[in-house]
């Protein structure tokens, strides 16, 4: 049996958090998961005893050991990770460029890479975890990560304009403009916005463009069973069929059809055998 719970945070933070999470599983029904990436990133914590393992996309005997506490960076391909240690997190899903008043670093500096907390914010992530393990609830332990993301601001708790606008742009369900209509209309050169975008999203626009792409495609067919994938496709804007499977496997690493028979509860989640 497991329980998942999220909590959407006060308005003062609703603009940079998707929602904090509560996860609990009394028994994992397997052992690891394909992660799927999403455009954002996300800070997950352990509350049990066993650390987080990350592996090797290609040599899945081989992992990296993050410690009970960890920094997700964003992601443009997907990743491995240890389901058996997944028994009770708490994480925080920050929107597409929301970690950036929180970080003492550039988002792209994290492109596809994970962070043990203690080497980003050192004893104060130790704390944070032991002030949640002594909390009661699980609504005690939402407000205890909203107290430590207001006290960890970096600098001004508001968002660049230019890519606000750009992020509302490029998550619409309906593109109208182009990446070079959309760069022209914020005002900047294109070398000083893609700059601008990369340092506070961690993705280039480009790259952040195929992945909400391939965000849509998961969303569609979510909400019901293809009946064509040339149709999903075209609905998702892309040239064709062949180049929406070479985009999907690139993300993925599996075709659709492969990820449509092993899909579990969660969206991004592939539990592998």
């Amino acid at each position: 049996m497991s329980t998942y719970i999220q909590y959407i945070p006060q308005p003062l933070l609703s603009p940079f958090i998707e929602s904090f999470w509560s996860y609990e599983a009394d028994d994992p029904t397997y052992a690891k998961e394909r992660r799927l990436p999403n455009g954002s990133i996300e800070l997950i914590i352990n509350l049990r005893a066993d650390g987080l393992r990350v592996y090797n996309s290609q040599h899945e005997d081989q992992f990296q050991d993050l410690g009970r506490s960890v920094l997700s960076g964003v992601h443009s391909r997907f990743f491995v990770i240890d389901s058996i240690g997944r028994a009770a997190l708490m994480g925080i899903a920050f929107k597409p460029g929301g970690a950036f008043p929180f970080l003492s670093m550039p988002a792209c500096e994290l492109h596809n890479v994970h962070v043990p907390l203690e080497t980003l914010w050192g004893t104060a992530a130790s704390d944070l975890r032991d002030q949640l393990l002594e909390s009661k609830t699980v609504q005690a332990r939402f407000h205890v990560l909203e107290q430590f993301l207001l006290a960890r601001v970096a600098g001004s708790l508001t968002q660049q304009p230019a890519v606000a606008f750009a992020l509302t742009e490029f998550q619409k369900s309906e593109r109208v403009r182009t990446i070079a209509e959309v760069t022209e209309r914020t005002g900047y050169s294109s070398r000083h916005f893609i700059r601008l975008f990369h340092e506070r999203v961690g993705l280039t626009p480009g790259q952040f463009c195929r992945v909400r792409r391939f965000q849509d495609v998961l969303n569609l067919i979510e909400k019901e069973a293809p009946s064509a994938w040339t149709d999903i496709a075209l609905a998702c804007g892309y040239f064709d069929q062949s180049h929406f499977i070479h985009d999907f496997r690139d993300f993925c690493g599996l075709t659709p059809g492969m990820y449509l028979a092993r899909r579990g509860a969660f969206r991004n989640h592939v539990p592998l055998c």
